[in-house]
């Protein structure tokens, strides 16, 4: 394939005179996600994830094989429970995780070529988070989590066989759950050492609080460095994180000592064996993600420390949100391989790019541009070549290699997994900026019908984004596409509180929701309401998490709205903090607590002004959601019910979490669809 320069990403057949079908939500099982692309040391392939639905209602994954130079991606793997290649430093064989054996998630070891995998590992149930090859490929650096033994598969099928009582979760710890993980009780991700040559596994760090720590290899592969956070209250002190240095293999400690307080992730070492950069914030965090996660280094020899990201007001962690790819919202960083430059992923206005700083810090140069979503994957040997997907408004990530020069990187698509979109009659947003009640801009998208002539009046939806601190972008967008083919305009925004537009935008409703996030999702709607394409008394809102919370503030205030959504909402402050598998420290975030200072809480709760409403509304919640707790939505619907306005409950059984939207059971994700098809016809 020839080489695209940034942003010049030809669609094959675009003149075509081929005809067309609408998307509809159907076409959700359809889709073929790829994610995790890995170029090989010698810059010749790519390994990639690949993911489909499977004929039983299940998600099946292999590893695929494309060369860089072009040709057919083809399957490497064929078990359908594979994840996570990562190339050994040689390149003459690819390790993975797969569930192949019993379900239980082990190492592999495959070679480059290709032939029978062999199983490295042999770990007792539990949970593989990450690895890493040691630069002489000898070793493995593994995160790993034990599950607790009353609730392993033989535990539970022990109990059954003896008509035993499922035993109660008895909690010491703090942190003992989070949403689409489950409850863990005390158990923690643990850093252990797997030897290459026989599989056998040693602990390495079992003292951080949360598990979430990052780590990486220094060159010379005789030490790791870990980012821990080892205090006591870890859940409400994440500013407590410090970066250890751990000898390889015989586990003796050294911390970094001159390092200042802050959050501290996504470690890596340099080449050159002379700094480790990691990424956060100095100075106490709250934790909620409102300030600008930036990239700061530290010299390995004396500790000093420095800011590189200064000069700009970027944020690592402000990944777009689609429901056809997983938000990154960890930082993706990489050295060069001569130590020079430091690539890392930028969120900025919907989209998601490339950028480089030299070493010591400075001024971020772009590499990528245009209407896209970029996700790095990792460099060849020589710096030359690199592994990306990228998303685009009409297609879902695909695999690309990016030809990597000092001021672009030229992208080159290697795979069409999804080349069936080509018989679909899409609609191209169009990018507007509304100005808010004090002059603040806020950027919103709009979609229409394939095709619309602009003569017809048309009902119109306006989708609310979660987090609050994430961003809407120019990804594709399933749901998006399937609301304008049934006959809606979609407008969609960043109104204050996204990420991408600077810290002062995201960082304005700290602890203040339902203000300036609420005059700018207020004058998108009267920009709406303005187009002459839109019938005003046929609109309506939905949102999920905070688009929930939105969805819910909005009714609460007016009635321009003929219908409502609120997904997976929040809707009580007080009592969310208190059954939420994020804690919420006192006096941080927000002002005063929930037991016995609720005044602030209670004062931005939703709930509190929704006894005037009138607005016929679905609600949709996951009774195994530990983020957004499913009584939030019961609070909702009791009100509603109260004030006698047409409502709808729709509650997903226990095995579906927050994220159900995006990764949830396939046929749960089209019976979302297609209430809210059924519910917007409905009044709209």
């Amino acid at each position: 394939m020839a080489t695209k320069r940034p942003g010049t990403t030809a669609r094959k057949g675009a003149g075509a005179k081929a005809k067309r079908r609408r998307v509809g939500a159907e076409d959700l099982l359809r889709f073929v996600s790829v994610g995790e692309p890995r170029i090989a040391p010698d810059g010749e392939r790519i390994v990639f994830v690949r993911e489909h639905v499977g004929d039983k209602n299940d998600k099946l994954a292999d590893l695929w094989m494309v060369d860089c130079d072009g040709g057919k991606a083809r399957r490497f793997t064929a078990s359908g429970k594979d994840g996570q290649p990562r190339w050994s430093p040689d390149g003459s064989t690819i390790a993975f995780v797969s569930r192949r054996d019993d379900d239980k998630p082990q190492v592999f070891l495959i070679g480059a070529d290709g032939g029978e995998a062999r199983r490295l590992t042999d770990l007792p149930e539990g949970t593989i988070a990450s690895f890493k090859w040691s630069p002489d490929g000898k070793r493995l650096a593994m995160s790993f989590r034990e599950t607790h033994p009353d609730w392993t598969a033989a535990a539970m099928k022990e109990r059954e066989a003896k008509g035993l009582s499922t035993p109660p979760r008895e909690i010491d710890e703090w942190y003992y759950r989070l949403d689409g993980d489950g409850y863990f009780m005390g158990q923690r991700f643990q850093l252990h050492l797997v030897d290459v040559a026989d599989g056998s596994t040693k602990s390495l760090w079992t003292k951080d609080r949360l598990g979430f720590f990052s780590y990486d290899f220094a060159p010379d592969g005789r030490a790791l460095v870990v980012g821990t956070n080892r205090s006591a209250r870890a859940e409400i002190q994440p500013w407590k994180t410090e970066l250890v240095r751990i000898s390889v293999p015989g586990g003796k400690l050294r911390p970094f000592a001159k390092l200042p307080e802050g959050t501290k992730d996504a470690v890596v070492w340099s080449p050159d064996g002379k700094q480790v950069t990691y990424a956060g914030t100095e100075g106490v965090d709250r934790g909620w993600g409102e300030l600008n996660c930036d990239l700061w280094s530290c010299d390995v020899s004396t500790g000093k420390h420095k800011l590189l990201t200064g000069k700009d007001d970027h944020c690592l962690v402000a990944a777009p949100i689609s429901d056809t790819a997983e938000a990154h919202w960890d930082a993706n960083t990489l050295f060069s391989p001569d130590s020079k430059r430091i690539y890392m992923q930028i969120g900025w206005h919907g989209e998601s790019h490339i950028a480089s700083i030299p070493r010591r810090g400075g001024k971020a140069t772009m590499l990528t541009s245009g209407r896209k979503v970029v996700q790095m994957g990792n460099l060849s040997a020589d710096g030359k070549k690199m592994a990306v997907t990228v998303s685009t408004w009409d297609r879902p990530p695909e695999v690309y290699v990016g030809e990597v020069g000092r001021d672009e990187i030229a992208l080159t698509k290697l795979t069409d997994c999804n080349g069936w979109m080509k018989e679909l009659q899409l609609s191209r947003p169009s990018t507007h900026w509304v100005k808010s009640a004090d002059g603040t801009k806020v950027q919103t998208w709009v979609l229409t019908p394939p095709g619309h002539s602009g003569k017809r009046k048309l009902p119109a939806v306006l989708e609310v984004h979660g987090g609050p601190h994430g961003q809407y972008g120019v990804g594709y967008f399933h749901e998006f596409q399937v609301l304008a083919a049934a006959g809606y305009a979609v407008f969609y925004s960043n109104p204050r509180g996204s990420k991408g537009y600077g810290e002062a935008h995201c960082a304005a409703i700290r602890g203040a929701w339902g203000g300036v996030d609420w005059e700018d999702v207020e004058a998108v709607t009267a920009f709406m309401h303005a187009q002459p394409f839109v019938a005003p008394k046929r609109t309506g809102i939905m949102g999920g998490s905070y688009g929930g919370y939105m969805t819910n503030w909005a009714i609460g205030h007016t009635d321009v709205f003929a219908g409502a959504i609120t997904d997976r909402c929040v809707s009580n402050m007080v009592s969310m903090f208190g059954n939420s598998d994020i804690t919420e420290a006192t006096d941080s975030y927000w002002q005063g607590n929930f037991w016995d200072r609720p005044e602030t809480l209670w004062d931005q709760s939703p709930i509190r002004f929704m006894g005037t409403c009138k607005t016929p509304t679905l609600i949709i919640h996951s009774e195994g959601d530990l983020r957004c707790n499913i009584e939030q939505s019961e609070q909702v619907f009791q009100v509603l019910k109260h004030r006698k306005v047409p409502t709808r409950f729709v509650r997903y059984p226990p095995e579906t979490s927050h994220g159900m939207s995006r990764a949830g059971p396939p046929d749960l994700r089209l019976h979302r669809l297609g209430e809210i098809l059924a519910w917007w016809k409905r009044w709209l």
